[in-house]
């Protein structure tokens, strides 16, 4: 591999395709300040400990996924594989460990080590949304409303909303024994990973994705049934708040999120264009507690992968915008039109005017070559003639139509505007 190529992973992002991510990222922080989001930038690695308390050890991003290394002076750092805990961590110094309300968004890349997938490398991208401090079913409810008011804006139709409960911490051990004695007969023809998770967290079960034990896991209980009426009577609440803002959803008793900070709701969106590997968001509600911190934090919350979100896309026949095209090509013909162009081209690009110049001497059929070649809408040849005059020609690159214009910043900004 030569030393100029991108590390196993990962890929460039061009600057031809750059307008499209541009696109989500200026819809992200249009529609989240719509509902009082401001966006946090958190480090791009942190202490491992956030994420291994965060998570929970048991996780598979925390057990096999993780990219984790030691500094110089011997601590254990990891890139972020996902962007709540260093939220968490950020906020963890505020009021929000005593309620109060912080509505956050972030944007960039996350890292994990696992086999990559449709839209999954392991460096990949997400856009998510934190709502930090209050616990309330309507919030929940909001959240899945922002998700889909962002899908919808970027041209993203035709996807479904999955619903579930988790449940709080107190709900668990009826709901875990209901499912250790559905399992336990069925352990010997299951994978491997889940006869596993079958003795350290049996709620991974749900989340695997083989066939062979998506076919057992269809005759599991309800986990949700074993839950208390106070728990039942959330999700009901977060349920009608979803029926009152016209949001369609199914609930999937299977679901569960892969993470272990979940309570309450989880929810996970997926889109047909995708094909198997068909998530493309998902969140909800959860408890993180981080070191140093002696309660845990409580919020709601989700994560959208980029490169998925493009994908769909694709697959709906959205045309991704294009790099824009100068607005003005100047040709110049001789030394001193060239040296005059120069300093033009920087006064017009000062007065938000895009404008492409040929910087060395070439003839005019090159230089036209060029302005057609970066899509130039206008194009202005300026020699000793236009010089002396101060007028020369503005021609419009689709028809040829040209019109008599002064040699001025004001002018040509204003016919170009």
């Amino acid at each position: 591999m030569s030393k100029s190529a991108p590390p196993p992973g990962t890929g460039d992002i061009t600057p031809q395709e750059a307008p499209v991510w541009n696109l989500l990222e200026e819809s992200a922080r249009r529609i989240y300040h719509l509902y009082g989001y401001g966006e946090l930038r958190t480090p791009i690695f942190e202490y491992t400990e956030v994420f291994q308390r965060g998570l929970g050890d048991e996780t598979e991003v925390v057990k096999k996924e993780m990219y984790t290394f030691e500094d110089r002076g011997g601590r254990s750092l990891t890139l972020r594989p996902e962007g709540t805990a260093g939220v968490m961590r950020s906020l963890a110094g505020t009021d929000a460990v005593n309620g109060m309300e912080h509505r956050v968004f972030y944007i960039g890349p996350m890292f994990r080590g696992e086999r990559p997938s449709a839209g999954r490398r392991r460096q990949f991208h997400q856009i998510g949304v934190e709502n930090v401090g209050r616990v309330a079913p309507e919030l929940d409810a909001e959240c899945i409303s922002m998700l889909v008011h962002f899908l919808n804006d970027i041209g993203i139709t035709g996807f479904t909303v999955k619903l579930n409960t988790r449940g709080v911490k107190a709900d668990r051990p009826a709901a875990e024994a209901a499912l250790r004695e559905f399992f336990k007969p069925h352990l010997a023809e299951m994978c491997p990973d889940c006869q596993e998770r079958f003795e350290r967290n049996i709620w991974r079960i749900l989340d695997c994705k083989q066939e062979k034990c998506r076919n057992v896991i269809a005759g599991a209980p309800n986990a949700a049934d074993y839950f208390s009426d106070e728990t039942k009577a959330y999700f009901k609440q977060v349920c009608s708040c979803l029926d009152a803002m016209g949001i369609e959803y199914e609930i999937d008793p299977e679901l569960v999120r892969g993470l272990d900070y979940y309570v309450h709701t989880v929810f996970e969106l997926t889109h047909p264009g995708l094909g198997g590997q068909s998530a493309i968001a998902g969140g909800g509600r959860y408890e993180l507690t981080l070191p140093g911190i002696n309660k845990p934090i409580e919020g709601v919350g989700y994560a959208a992968g980029m490169e998925r979100l493009l994908m769909v896309r694709d697959s709906l026949g959205i045309v991704p915008p294009a790099p824009e095209p100068p607005k003005l090509f100047l040709a110049s013909m001789g030394e001193k039109a060239l040296a005059f162009n120069i300093g033009l081209t920087a006064k017009l690009r000062r007065a938000g005017i895009p404008v492409a110049v040929e910087v060395e001497a070439k003839s005019l059929k090159s230089q036209m070559r060029s302005a057609d070649r970066l899509k130039a809408a206008y194009s202005v040849i300026v020699g000793d003639t236009e010089l002396e005059s101060g007028v020369a020609k503005l021609k419009r690159m689709a028809d040829g139509n040209q019109e008599e214009i002064a040699l001025t910043v004001e002018a040509l900004a204003e016919a170009l505007k």
